[in-house]
């Protein structure tokens, strides 16, 4: 089927902290359709039916207007989606990777982009990956879960000390972009952490911190691209990082052995796979100074801003940004 016989809605922005990015996102995806010959209908969710008049201004300015959970049902339901073929899906974060808009698609009839609804929900949900991925034999750092009814941070405590160590990473169950997250020297930071992160999510977990290399690999049709190494202008990738250009380099295919990488990108697929994956994903790892790869998650909407990941993984294999816009659009028909 060619793309531009299709009635194209690019769903974007949305409720979760990660708004901007997928603003962001969704500019770059917006220009790619426009160049491919398609025509796409912009629908912020977030917004419900009283969607932005000029998505120019949109996309460069403060939001106006409310914007509330609840207006995604409204949206979904009016005639904004009326005889739309494919929903692109250009959403991060709560309400938009862990399968909710997903679902009230599915109610509608309608096809979207990417993993399905229970995928979306298992991969946006940390610990749960990290069960599967355990199941699956993929490797993971050591984890200790946290639950938001627990104030008593005592106990908690002394369990990191035990079986993590510092430095430890604390993180909300249910976020992405490092929304929430800390990187915890010594055990006075765990409170403030902790914290941080149960506002953002009703669970949260501490993870062991992974000394060495950051690095992602993106699946794309059950297929993994070249490992990507990350190499951020801070001590971790953070939010500015991942964000600002200029504040990391990246280098694809990483200068890693050949065997290390074949690993990885295996361990990748299987990650991908053990959640039930299917179109396209990223999944990231920390990879050790001793070459041994730990993975962290897998994003199941990754970001396709101009400093994304996946879209310099798939050029290092001679796939332009707009080809691979097409080609998730086809693999989700």
């Amino acid at each position: 089927m060619n793309i531009r016989d299709l009635k194209i809605a690019l769903v974007l922005g949305g409720t979760s902290p990660e708004r901007n990015v997928s603003k962001s996102t969704a500019e770059s995806i917006y220009k790619a359709l426009m160049s491919l010959g398609c025509k796409p209908l912009l629908i912020d969710p977030a917004y419900g039916i009283n969607q932005p008049k000029d998505f120019n201004t949109y996309f460069i300015h403060q939001d106006i207007g409310d914007i509330s959970n609840s207006n995604y049902v409204r949206a979904v339901n009016s005639k904004l989606f009326d005889q739309i073929d494919i929903a692109v899906l250009a959403l991060h974060g709560k309400w938009g990777e862990d399968g909710t808009i997903q679902s009230l698609l599915e109610l509608r009839g309608i096809k979207y982009t990417g993993s399905k609804v229970l995928a979306s929900a298992l991969a946006m949900d940390k610990i749960m990956s990290k069960i599967l991925f355990q199941h699956y034999n993929v490797n993971t750092p050591k984890w200790v879960t946290i639950g938001n009814h627990n104030n008593d941070y005592s106990l908690i405590i002394e369990q990191i000390k035990n079986e993590l160590g510092f430095p430890c990473v604390v993180k909300p169950n249910d976020q992405g972009s490092t929304v929430g997250v800390t990187i915890c020297k010594d055990e006075s930071q765990l409170s403030a952490a902790f914290d941080l992160a149960k506002s953002y999510s009703n669970r949260i977990l501490a993870e062991e911190f992974i000394a060495g290399h950051e690095v992602t690999v993106a699946i794309l049709d059950n297929q993994p691209l070249p490992v990507l190494e990350i190499k951020p202008k801070h001590n971790v990738y953070d939010y500015e990082c991942k964000y600002t250009s200029g504040m990391s380099e990246y280098e694809v295919p990483a200068k890693i052995p050949e065997e290390v990488a074949k690993k990885i990108r295996d361990e990748a697929l299987a990650a991908h796979l053990s959640l039930g994956c299917e179109v396209y994903s990223r999944v990231d790892f920390r990879l050790s100074n001793e070459m041994v790869p730990y993975c962290l998650e897998v994003n199941t909407l990754p970001g396709m801003t101009s400093t994304s990941l996946v879209p310099k993984m798939a050029k290092a294999v001679d796939i332009t940004f707009e080809e691979l816009i097409e080609k998730i659009i086809q693999l989700s028909l």
